[in-house]
Order: C-alpha cells, then sequence, then structure tokens
C-alpha cells in the first residue's frame, strides 16, 4: 500500500489549516459580538442619544482615529452626510483623519500629537460632538482632540478596547464610553464597525421613526 505524500497532499493540509483558521476568525468575531451585545448596548444608546442631540441642534460630529480607526471615522462621516440604509436630510459629520494638507502642515509645524486637537479648536463648537476612536485608548493624538472638545464644551462619544487605557482618565461624566471587552485590535475593530452602524440605524430610527430594516 503507497503511502499518501506529495506536493498535492501537502497542498490539501495547508488548505485545510487555512480554513480552519477562517472559520476561527468568524468563530471570535461573533462569540465577541454576542458577548458584547448586553455590554455595550446601553453606552450605544446613550451616544446615539448625544449624537441626535447634536444634529437636531444644527450641530455636527467630528470623528478622529489613527489607522484602521481613521477609516472608521470616515466610515461614519460618509454614512452621516450621505446616508445610512435610508433616504434622509444630510447629517453633519467630518472626519478629521482627510485633509492631507491640514494633517501635514500640523504635525509638521508642531508634531503630531497635535493633528486633531488644532482642528477640534478650529470647527469644533458648544453642542457639537467629538467622536473619539482607539482601539488601546492610548492614541495621544485622539486624547489630545478629547481635551479640545472639552474646550469647546463638547460631548465626547469614545469608542475604546483594552479596559479603555487613558481615555477612561480623559473623560468626563457627561461623556459617553464605548469600550469593547476584548484586548486583539482587529476583534476590537470589528465590533466598532457595528457600533457605528447601530448608532447610524439608531439615528435614523429615531429621525424617521422605527421600520423594518431595508433587504
Amino acid at each position: 500500500m503507497r503511502a499518501i505524500s506529495g506536493p498535492k497532499y501537502a497542498r490539501g493540509i495547508i488548505r485545510d489549516m487555512l480554513e480552519q483558521r477562517i472559520e476561527q476568525h468568524f468563530i471570535d468575531s461573533a462569540d465577541l459580538k454576542y458577548q458584547s451585545a448586553q455590554v455595550l448596548s446601553k453606552p450605544i444608546a446613550q451616544a446615539i442619544q448625544a449624537i441626535l442631540a447634536c444634529v437636531t441642534s444644527g450641530g455636527k460630529v467630528l470623528a478622529c482615529g489613527n489607522g484602521g480607526s481613521a477609516a472608521d471615522a470616515q466610515h461614519f462621516s460618509a454614512e452621516f452626510v450621505g446616508r445610512f440604509e435610508r433616504e434622509r436630510p444630510e447629517l453633519g459629520a467630518i472626519a478629521l483623519t482627510t485633509d492631507t494638507s491640514i494633517i501635514t502642515a500640523i504635525a509638521n509645524d508642531y508634531d503630531f500629537t497635535s493633528i486633531f486637537s488644532r482642528q477640534v479648536r478650529a470647527l469644533g463648537q458648544s453642542g457639537d460632538v467629538l467622536l473619539a476612536i482607539t482601539t488601546s485608548g492610548n492614541s495621544a493624538n485622539v486624547l489630545a482632540a478629547i481635551e479640545a472638545a472639552h474646550q469647546r464644551d463638547m460631548v465626547v462619544v469614545a469608542l475604546t478596547g483594552r479596559g479603555g487605557g487613558k481615555m477612561t482618565q480623559a473623560l468626563r461624566d457627561t461623556d459617553v464610553h464605548i469600550c469593547v471587552p476584548h484586548d486583539r485590535t482587529a476583534r476590537v475593530q470589528e465590533v466598532h464597525l457595528l457600533t457605528l452602524h447601530c448608532i447610524c440605524d439608531g439615528v435614523d430610527a429615531q429621525l424617521m421613526g422605527d421600520q423594518e430594516t431595508p433587504l
């Protein structure tokens, strides 16, 4: 009886291992979202109320973060200024991560820590909301943006993970902290995206009434 071996067999083993690894990612992500549902539903509802009060009073949301969190800030702003799943009037939101001239000028003339805070002080007004996203809770430029937002009498909605890091010390009682109960960046970011979709859906539902989700 000839042993099964060779490149084809090896490729099959590698493929099976990869598929199992991929399946585990889906399982881990789904498990965390299930675990987070009850923990995060209250602060997410508080975030919806804070943002709703802001936009219905003519205010806007300023969103910031680094790396994947920068992409989330842009994603959120696109859903607000454009639309989420239903037709509705435009809502005010600005991603502070998109203007390369502003970001590079501030980073060059001052330092990278100031790239969001100077924009917040320039654009933010009392009644606006800062959406501050950092998986670690320790991003220096996001923490500086929170300080600037408080100087402008803005409410902060903070999205973090890993216990919240330094963010827990920077926030006020009037702010909202949505802290994903996990240490792995990828998993935290996956729940952050779901959280942002919940916020968009919740704001739309409050503005236009609840209805079935479009297919």
